[in-house]
């Protein structure tokens, strides 16, 4: 299930994906502005090449001090040909990020919402391995004929009744109806992937040694197949990454969720089991959360910028660390737009993911500068808590 930490870490690669784009949105309107004093091959007349060059250096410079005003200039004295191209410089890079700022927010909430398919394909690629053993033992019996064939425990995983009971559940199928579920472009790669992978593992050989396993024993087997074949397979993992182009992120949420669904289907009394997990206990809550602590932190780009460098003088901003500074930002917001968020749940959450994603001293660094600006910003009535918000802000 998708937590709000989750959610945190896959807005944060985002909106460190989007920092990235603006990178090279300003280095294309630096290049655009260049090309465009470039001496006119067309023309008859001479062409000053050193004048076009410091016109197009003054262009890019009047473009630099520009790029956080929107779109219009501060008063200058330069010619009417430099501001026209540095304006157009500005349109371009602003159209640019606006383009990467919604592609960006539409694929990480897509990626989200494709995660309940993820953990039914994982599961439908046990159930096509156990259909896959139910045909190759058909086959032999019609080869045979009317000879008497022993097929011994061969026919284990077919009857697994972990997997059956999933297969015959209306809200299973209902769920593999709803998310667009069907392997059936991978019947080759089944027939390899069984032959390859799953019969070759310790744990499906023990398997095939039982006589009428257990339904315990045949969660068991499901559920090592599961996580240490399905989910360490690079094959099979590949095969997820063309379905995700967040698999690496996605991965280990997938694996609990098909892990859980398996262990349901395993309480004897099946009654007792839970519905299928969804994405979050309330997504829609939870993704306007997503979506607007994405969007906040772009929206509040400029004052988190000057926040950060006021308390941090004795620094170059741009030399602190890239990934410090969007977890910073994302702080920020998040303490000043959320008044229903404790501003030390905020300041813990954002040191949780400077741990894993940003440098060893980070996390000291991030704790005291957002120490501080949440002291300051109270105290100036730009952090407002209410409700919830307002527990362990003493």
């Amino acid at each position: 299930m998708l937590n709000r930490r989750i959610l945190r870490v896959k807005a944060f690669q985002n909106l460190y994906a989007y920092e990235q784009c603006k990178g090279s949105n300003l280095n294309l309107a630096r290049d655009f502005i260049r090309e465009s004093f470039l001496p006119d091959l067309n023309s008859m007349e001479v062409q000053d090449k050193a004048a076009l060059s410091r016109e197009a250096e003054e262009a890019v410079q009047i473009f630099d001090q520009n790029v956080d005003q929107g779109q219009k200039l501060i008063p200058n004295e330069a010619g009417v040909k430099i501001k026209k191209i540095a304006l157009e410089a500005l349109k371009q890079v602003q159209a640019a990020n606006e383009k990467d700022r919604q592609f960006l927010l539409k694929n990480m909430v897509v990626s989200a919402e494709r995660i309940p398919q993820l953990y039914l394909l994982a599961i439908e690629l046990l159930q096509a391995f156990a259909k896959h053993v139910g045909k190759e033992v058909e086959k032999k019996q019609k080869l045979a004929g009317d000879t008497p064939v022993a097929f011994g425990n061969e026919l284990n995983l077919a009857n697994n009744q972990v997997l059956k009971r999933l297969s015959e559940s209306p809200e299973y199928q209902a769920a593999l109806n709803r998310n667009g579920v069907n392997l059936d472009e991978l019947e080759l790669e089944i027939k390899e992937w069984f032959r390859e992978y799953i019969k070759p593992a310790e744990s499906y050989q023990h398997y095939l040694s039982l006589a009428n396993p257990s339904l315990e024993e045949d969660f068991e087997v499901v559920d090592e197949l599961l996580k240490k074949v399905i989910f360490k397979n690079e094959v099979i993992l590949a095969f997820f990454s063309e379905k995700d182009l967040n698999w690496t992120e996605n991965k280990s949420v997938v694996r609990s969720l098909a892990a859980k669904v398996l262990k349901n289907a395993s309480i004897p009394d099946a009654t007792q089991a839970e519905p299928l997990p969804e994405i979050a206990m309330n997504w829609e809550e939870d993704k306007e959360f997503f979506e607007n602590i994405f969007n906040f932190t772009i929206a509040n780009d400029v004052s988190s910028k000057v926040l950060i460098a006021d308390k941090t003088k004795n620094w170059d901003i741009e030399r602190l660390a890239f990934t410090d500074k969007v977890i910073i930002s994302m702080a920020l917001a998040e303490m000043i737009h959320f008044p229903s968020i404790p501003v030390k749940v905020t300041i813990n959450e954002y040191i949780d993911i400077s741990k894993t994603y940003s440098t060893p001293k980070s996390k000291q660094f991030v704790n005291g500068l957002l120490d501080v600006l949440a002291k300051e910003l109270t105290d100036k009535g730009q952090i407002r808590k209410s409700g919830r918000g307002l527990l362990d802000n003493k």
